[in-house]
């Protein structure tokens, strides 16, 4: 980032001497904002509109105050960086607002010689590089429970079978009471049965993949849950109409999405949400790409598809473990829903992301779209 501070602070010292600066800093990738004395927006590149969510026009009528309170760390660094005329960063800075709401965030200000007062902020959000990481750590999960799986598939699948037959058997031969105590049995045994099958789908089987409309998969999930579990809940759609296909297994997709659908339509039918809403957006972003495993390639991931809800939000001691194998907020959830989705993307070379907090929960997908190389398979 010293780098990046370094290139831009020389871009807008020579911007009287004929440098199109705008011009130059629209390029670089990160957010650079450039306040005056009184914090009011100066100038800003395309990275920082894209991160504030506002356009420069905008922005020239506010100060950074308008965004962020007045009691927020940012201002502590601003203050530090005029009164010392010296560069300062601070890590794992959260910006909350009604308008804004950016966590972990990494701030680097410094001044500006050639205008006293003037502060040069660059920001880096590492939430998706730390989401990338925490992926990899559950995608290990997922195949120490495949393993786990496979044994459980071997050793308790025949076993069950035979305790439910045996569970028929006196049904048909006791009286009402005990009748009910061999239906209990038989029940268990068909949701111990349940669970194996669910684990089972952790196994690292090779998928087939090909161009696929993601707009069709999110309609045929819309269509499965209002015609069952989300009846009575609202649904809006947010779609870019010029996305290109997906490079992925369509069946897979529609399981990941209903999932994610499924658990949204959970959180707003609890007690207090009054107007229950799941909203199902895509988009194109640009600028984020992964490492490959193994590879000294990278992948890009432009295609954003997000599910959004306005339930309570999860709880924040769930969070940074949510995506772990038989981790729940549900009392009677198995944990597994969320980590089959979290290796299913995974195993397309995606990128998942979830930002939650009462009244809004997001689940965002970050997935590969089809190339000339994917097409010629």
């Amino acid at each position: 980032m010293s780098t990046v501070v370094a290139r831009a602070s020389r871009l807008l010292a020579g911007r009287n001497r004929g440098a199109d600066a705008a011009t130059v800093l629209a390029a670089l990738p990160v957010p650079v904002i450039l306040l005056d004395p009184e914090n009011r927006f100066r100038l800003v590149n395309q990275a920082a509109e894209h991160f504030l969510g506002i356009s420069a026009a905008g922005l020239s009528q506010l100060r950074l105050n308008d965004l962020i309170p007045a009691d927020n760390p940012i201002f502590l660094l601003i203050e530090q960086v005029r009164g010392t005329e010296a560069t300062i960063v601070d890590h794992d800075l959260n910006l909350d607002s009604p308008r804004l709401h950016k966590r972990g965030i990494t701030v680097q200000g410094s001044p500006l010689p050639e205008e006293a007062g003037a502060v040069l902020l660059v920001m880096q959000d590492a939430s998706a590089a730390r989401a990338l990481d925490r992926q990899l750590a559950f995608r290990g999960a997922a195949r120490s429970v495949s393993g786990m799986a496979a044994i459980l598939a071997h050793e308790v699948k025949n076993p069950l079978s035979g305790i439910r037959g045996a569970a028929q058997l006196l049904e048909a031969s006791v009286g009402p009471a005990d009748r009910e105590l061999a239906e209990l049995i038989r029940d268990e045994a068909d949701r111990i049965r349940a669970l194996v099958d669910r684990m089972e789908a952790f196994g690292e089987k090779p998928i087939a993949r090909t161009a696929v409309n993601i707009h069709r998969v999110l309609e045929h999930v819309r269509k499965l849950a209002q015609s069952g579990f989300a009846a009575h809940i609202r649904f809006h759609e947010l779609y870019d109409p010029s996305l290109p296909p997906v490079w992925a297994n369509r069946d897979q997709l529609v399981q990941v999405v209903l999932n994610l659908v499924k658990n949204a339509a959970e959180a707003v039918t609890v007690e207090g949400v009054h107007h229950p809403e799941i909203t199902l957006a895509t988009g194109f972003q640009h600028g984020m790409r992964v490492a490959i495993p193994g590879s000294t390639s990278r992948l890009d991931l432009p295609l954003v598809v997000a599910v959004r809800d306005n339930g309570p939000g999860i709880p924040e001691d769930i969070r940074p473990h949510l995506f772990e194998p038989f981790v729940s907020s549900k009392s009677t959830g198995s944990g597994l829903g969320l980590s089959l989705v979290a290796k299913i993307v995974g195993d397309h070379g995606g990128l998942i992301e979830v930002d939650s907090r009462p009244g809004r929960t997001e689940f965002r997908l970050h997935l590969p779209v089809v190339t000339e190389r994917d097409s010629d398979q």
